[in-house]
């Protein structure tokens, strides 16, 4: 997992959508282990080492004791438990979804694209598809508590932070790249329009 992982990540630095030291990824292991990306590291360079192991409150375990995680991994924790089939959790900083968010309020909505049955559990391109979209906030637990009143619109997978980007996750690092890639999609195309 962790090798395909940095694979993944490095490519989402050279497509725009990781840039320097941004985003942020986690996973669980075969061990139910919840592995993080370490703050401050650019992406262009990330590599295994730079995933450490957290405990259930989001502090570094074993050696990485004292080593500070991702500063959004709240956001991952807040994802695993709310959704606990998730395996793997994505953060992007593609453009268009923030575009979109700027021009958005409460969701992005859109329907009538063949791609949209990208996210699981959606059939059809006929389907109307609702993105939530979250305002922004500095303070992760205010974020969380917003995110726990919003779970019921968070149909596909994703949702989007205002003006900041997106988080996507799925039941295998195959699955959460196909909701992060369909969702910036369907935000390209409607920015576009």
């Amino acid at each position: 997992m962790k090798t395909a992982l940095v694979q993944l990540i490095r490519a989402l630095n050279a497509r725009g959508w990781s840039p320097a030291t941004s985003t942020n990824y986690s996973f669980i292991d075969e061990h139910h282990q919840c592995w993080v990306s370490r703050s401050g590291v650019h992406k262009s360079e990330f590599t295994e080492q730079d995933f450490m192991t957290i405990d259930e409150l989001g502090v570094g375990t074993g050696m990485f004791h004292g080593i500070k995680p991702s500063d959004e991994t709240q956001i991952h924790l807040w994802i695993y438990q709310n959704f606990p089939d998730t395996k793997v959790i994505l953060h992007s900083h593609g453009k268009y979804p923030v575009l979109i968010s700027q021009f958005n309020e409460d969701n992005f909505t859109v329907q009538g694209y063949e791609l949209q049955k990208g996210f699981r559990g959606c059939s059809s391109h006929l389907d109307t598809l609702h993105i939530p979209i979250v305002d922004n906030h500095q303070d992760m637990s205010e974020l969380c508590q917003i995110l726990t009143t919003r779970k019921q619109d968070i149909q596909q997978h994703c949702f989007i932070i205002a003006g900041h980007g997106t988080y996507a996750w799925g039941t295998s690092l195959f699955e959460a790249q196909k909701h992060l890639e369909t969702l910036d999609y369907l935000c390209e195309c409607e920015f576009l329009l």
